[in-house]
């Protein structure tokens, strides 16, 4: 598994609004298996990590010191 992140914005959310916030960065997990079936795995507001469709997101890249910090308040926050 690669230790580099991916990050997605989440522009679809379909029956999940608790699970995940339109307009919001989510961190996502490599998951081949997803990969196939145009699924994604994201780390969603329970903290958890989930199978969402692949096009409820768009894919970004950030720049070196906005993903550490965006790593690193993750890592503080409990999770719900």
């Amino acid at each position: 598994m690669s230790s580099e992140k991916h990050f997605v914005i989440c522009v679809r959310n379909d029956e999940y609004e608790g699970a995940l916030e339109l307009r919001k960065i989510y961190e996502v997990l490599e998951d081949r298996d997803a990969e196939p079936h145009d699924l994604v795995r994201v780390i969603d507001e329970s903290g958890e990590d989930y199978l969402y469709p692949r096009d409820w997101f768009l894919t970004i890249q950030l720049p070196q010191n906005i993903e550490d910090v965006i790593v690193e308040i993750a890592h503080r926050e409990p999770a719900a």
